[in-house]
């Protein structure tokens, strides 16, 4: 079997901004998990990532979730010629509402 080559984790300039409202305890867990889950076929369906049944937010195509609860969610957007995954959203999830940046979005 064909080891697929990593990916390039990009991340966009507003991630610090959706960042300062969550608490840093968790930003080793955020960056582990985009690392883990992202880096190798970011584009695998799984039951904690789905690609967008229409472009979300910021232009993502995807989303992941992750974390206590599955409290976080991460939106990207993938680009195979380059082989990079661009990191547009990182949120959290109370119940129905998802937070980025201190703002509820609708998701």
């Amino acid at each position: 079997m064909k080891k697929r080559p990593k990916f390039a984790i990009i991340y966009a300039p507003l991630i610090r901004q959706h960042l300062r409202v969550i608490a840093p305890k968790y930003y080793t867990l955020i960056r582990d998990a985009i690392e883990l889950h992202l880096s190798t076929e970011p584009d695998v369906e799984t039951r904690n990532r789905a690609p967008l049944k229409r472009p979300g937010i910021f232009g993502a195509t995807w989303k992941i979730r992750f974390g206590p609860d599955n409290r976080f969610r991460v939106l990207y957007k993938i680009n195979m010629e380059a082989h990079q995954v661009g990191i547009l959203a990182i949120g959290e999830k109370d119940g129905e509402r998802l937070m980025i940046g201190g703002e509820e979005i609708e998701s």
